[in-house]
């Protein structure tokens, strides 16, 4: 079972058309019935109408976990199907909120206006924030105030952190240079707001950074650009192995699970499971089985961290 965080003191109202209707007939009556019929699923429904069917939308960080979890449920309830697509946190809460998808999911804390919205919100797993540069690249170690200035770009060439660096290190894109090329999530992304408030300190990321829209497409421009640094999911790193991308230790410790789990490993965040709705039927299957152990295994052989 799963604890509700949060309940709505209020229910919200249906919504009521605000154009105007012309005197009413048979065939008239039948449209704003079917109106008011849809208006109100919207409110109140979740984002499926099929009850072996459920929508789960938003953040890219959570979603590879949650095809994870969905694909074994899936395995063990023929006929349900759990439908999982990305877009970002807010976009996510918002679609838990309007009734788009039947789950959001976000990787960074709701702020007042979206949790006074919501029903529920349950944490399902902590991930790691790892910061992560080409293989290639000789820097294995970098502070929480040195990532802040090369994103603030006070600090913009590799060479900063060691005179001596191979001339070949970076041959592989073909640069003549150790420049730093930093690079950010999209506005509206949890894993930048989380990248913000830990590494940021309330300053703002260098408008010259390149911006991605998913863990994914960052991950893979730091793989072939060794002049790259970024920062993604370190589930994804660890079940990556270091083949395409590296984790540096921040301040000495090393960017691991066990790490995040006894504290001593600070750039972590909750992934979050949110509903607008009290979880029913095959929603809150779903979710009985994502807290479950079995579920838990699956989080946890992928690098996150499950209490």
């Amino acid at each position: 079972m799963f604890k509700i965080h949060k309940k709505l003191k209020n229910k919200p109202k249906t919504l009521t058309p605000h154009f105007p209707l012309p005197t009413p007939h048979l065939g008239m009556v039948s449209l704003i019935l079917a109106l008011t019929m849809a208006l109100t699923a919207v409110v109140w429904g979740g984002g499926c109408n099929n009850p072996n069917e459920i929508k789960v939308l938003g953040s890219t960080s959570v979603q590879p976990y949650a095809e994870m979890l969905a694909q074994e449920f899936e395995q063990n309830n023929p006929g349900k199907r759990i439908d999982v697509s990305g877009g970002g946190s807010s976009f996510g809460i918002g679609a838990a909120i309007d009734g788009t998808a039947d789950i959001g999911m976000s990787s960074r804390e709701l702020n007042e206006k979206e949790t006074d919205a919501v029903n529920s919100v349950i944490a399902i797993a902590k991930d790691g924030l790892a910061i992560i540069v080409h293989p290639k690249n000789p820097v294995r170690d970098l502070s929480v105030e040195q990532i802040r200035q090369m994103y603030l770009r006070e600090i913009t060439d590799w060479t900063y952190f060691n005179d001596d660096l191979d001339a070949d290190w970076n041959k592989d894109v073909k640069s003549k240079t150790t420049e730093i090329h930093i690079v950010t999530r999209e506005a509206g992304s949890g894993t930048r707001s989380v990248f913000e408030e830990l590494i940021m300190d309330k300053r703002q990321i260098s408008s010259k950074a390149l911006v991605y829209h998913s863990n994914g497409t960052m991950m893979n421009y730091v793989s072939i650009n060794p002049n790259a640094i970024g920062f993604i999911s370190m589930g994804l790193v660890i079940h990556d192995n270091g083949e395409r991308v590296k984790a540096v230790s921040i301040d000495g410790v090393a960017a691991l699970p066990d790490n995040v789990r006894d504290g001593t490993y600070n750039l972590f965040r909750e992934f979050y499971f949110v509903f607008k709705n009290e979880p029913t039927g095959l929603t809150k299957d779903f979710i009985d089985f994502a807290l479950s152990e079995q579920g838990k295994d699956i989080l946890e052989r992928r690098g996150l961290v499950v209490e």
